[in-house]
């Protein structure tokens, strides 16, 4: 159950973010905790908690006797999901889907190959079943069904590379997926032939195919590609 401070901490945190990663605070922008206490009408601890929050991202610097100092994009750490989360509701949307789908055909067509080596058989039986999934909320506009079924599949392709690094980015594609759905840079019903590649996807890996399970996602993210010129150019 959320406390009246957690709610109040979410929505500062929440505002704040939002506003940083859309440039309304720019970098050296200086943040004075009273004046943010008094602005939100929350406590010093409250904003205190959500500057280090803010902090861990990268998104500011406090330092004593100076204040809260925005940083630069440079500086923040872009894999944060609620960073991507935030970045995605603002105006920079088309840019930044295009940045991490790109970083998405760079890692998943690899993770998939390391799959149809590592994948154990729970992990080919739920890729599939989670293809499966999508085929069958791909039609009727059931987006939000569907968009369960994708983010799980994707994270089983990266779980079953066994390489961690590409096991972390899970979240980062799940926000991707999110955005790209509640966005509605979707069409009303999923790319047929996306679909069934995903399908595909799942049949190469368990059939031990690294070669055509890295080839058939890379056709993935070249189709996610395209999709953003066509919605979010």
């Amino acid at each position: 159950m959320t406390t009246p401070t957690q709610g109040l901490h979410s929505h500062v945190l929440a505002t704040l973010g939002l506003a940083i990663t859309a440039g309304e605070y720019p970098p050296g922008t200086v943040l004075r905790t009273d004046e943010l206490a008094q602005r939100f009408d929350v406590s010093r601890t409250v904003v205190r908690e959500v500057v280090r929050v803010l902090e861990s991202m990268h998104l500011v610097e406090s330092r004593r006797r100076v204040g809260v100092t925005v940083l630069p994009t440079a500086s923040w750490n872009v894999y944060d999901p609620q960073v991507i989360r935030w970045r995605l509701a603002g105006a920079d949307r088309p840019r930044q889907l295009r940045s991490l789908t790109v970083l998405r055909s760079a890692v998943e067509p690899v993770a998939a190959g390391l799959a149809a080596t590592h994948a154990t058989p729970e992990q080919c039986r739920e890729l599939t079943e989670q293809a499966l999934g999508m085929v069958a909320t791909s039609r009727g506009r059931r987006l939000e069904e569907y968009l369960v079924h994708d983010i799980a599949f994707h994270r089983v392709v990266l779980n079953a590379s066994g390489n961690e690094m590409f096991a972390r980015l899970g979240d980062v594609v799940a926000e991707v997926l999110t955005g790209r759905t509640h966005h509605h840079v979707m069409f009303e019903d999923p790319d047929p032939a996306a679909v069934t590649l995903h399908v595909q996807v799942a049949e190469a890996v368990r059939e031990r195919d690294g070669a055509r399970a890295e080839e058939l996602t890379r056709q993935i993210a070249v189709g996610a590609l395209q999709e953003l010129d066509v919605l979010a150019p």
